[in-house]
């Protein structure tokens, strides 16, 4: 029976075993690793390189449905990947092939019924590997592109979140089929019996899983993304500010006095005025303008002209 209460670093990792014996499993995805004595839960996490804090949170998540995080920004996405990824092969490479031997041990081969209910289970399977595959091919490596300031322009979380879901409804058919028209005698009874259960457990499991996924993993992704698209943002202004610096031609004084009339939004006919030059004069002006700053909206030279002081911004009409 589990117990719901909320851990916290100084919890000893083995209360978290006693209370909640399934999250064996969960330890083996952060690669956490038995033997760790009566060590607190930042202990055992620093000793094996896993984030403390992104373990509780998906540790109290999973087993009270806690989502409060006290600062979601601190949550490893490194730690999650992992954590995804072993739960990935965990399932593919165990939890699968195990309860089909469990079923193929339990069924009569000869049994029509038997066949076609591995049959079920086959199709359930290999839609749920589907699933997990895309993940890996697609989704881990984007976010992994991130996290090293990669922008990656034609896929987005979001993408994905909006058809992230398990295959659900084959598995509840194939218990279903076991429970009400499946006769057997006792031995083989038993065998079933223990088979269903494992099937219940890991339909709880899968549904944990992608819990994690919607709750925890695809938000980190979110703030992730933004966290890059603030950062381009930043450094297009940056780059934009720092051209003369970087040895471009500079803008010429009757080229800033465009600009500060631009910015006050003049015409061209009303700038040749105000400079006593020709309008073909101020077209001239504003083509070197566009080629020497690689700007060429209103907004972008009034946050160039604000940022190096050709005007003021409470002049500027935002």
């Amino acid at each position: 029976m589990k117990n719901q209460k909320m851990y916290e670093p100084d919890d000893k990792m083995i209360s978290l075993i006693r209370d909640n014996y399934n999250l064996l499993q969960s330890l083996g995805s952060f690669g956490i690793s038995l033997g760790f004595g009566d060590k607190t839960v930042s202990q055992v996490c620093e000793e094996q390189h896993v984030d403390t804090y992104t373990f509780l949170a998906v540790v109290n998540f999973t087993i009270n449905g806690y989502r409060d995080f006290d600062d979601a920004t601190r949550l490893s996405m490194p730690t999650l990947l992992q954590y995804l990824k072993a739960s990935h092969d965990y399932f593919i490479g165990f939890q699968l092939p195990f309860i089909r031997k469990e079923l193929v041990d339990a069924l009569d081969d000869k049994d029509n019924l038997a066949r076609l209910i591995l049959k079920l289970y086959d199709e359930y399977a290999r839609s749920v590997t589907s699933h997990m595959k895309y993940e890996e091919k697609n989704v881990y490596p984007y976010v992994e592109a991130l996290l090293q300031g990669k922008s990656v322009s034609d896929f987005e979380i979001d993408m994905y979140s909006k058809h992230h879901g398990q295959e659900s409804n084959k598995l509840r058919e194939l218990k279903s089929i076991i429970i009400k028209y499946l006769p057997s005698d006792g031995l083989r009874n038993n065998q079933l019996s223990a088979t269903l259960y494992d099937i219940y457990n890991n339909e709880e499991w899968l549904s944990l899983h992608a819990q994690v996924e919607e709750e925890i993993f695809i938000p980190a992704v979110r703030r992730l993304e933004q966290k890059l698209k603030q950062s381009d943002v930043t450094a297009k202004i940056s780059n934009m500010i720092g051209k003369n610096v970087d040895g471009t031609e500079a803008l010429g004084e009757r080229e800033k006095d465009v600009i500060v009339a631009l910015v006050q939004g003049m015409t061209n006919k009303e700038i040749a005025d105000h400079l006593c030059i020709s309008v073909n004069t101020v077209i001239t002006h504003r083509r070197n303008i566009a080629r020497k700053l690689q700007i060429h909206s209103p907004a972008g030279l009034t946050i160039y002209a604000i940022v190096n002081n050709l005007v003021d911004i409470s002049s500027v009409k935002l």
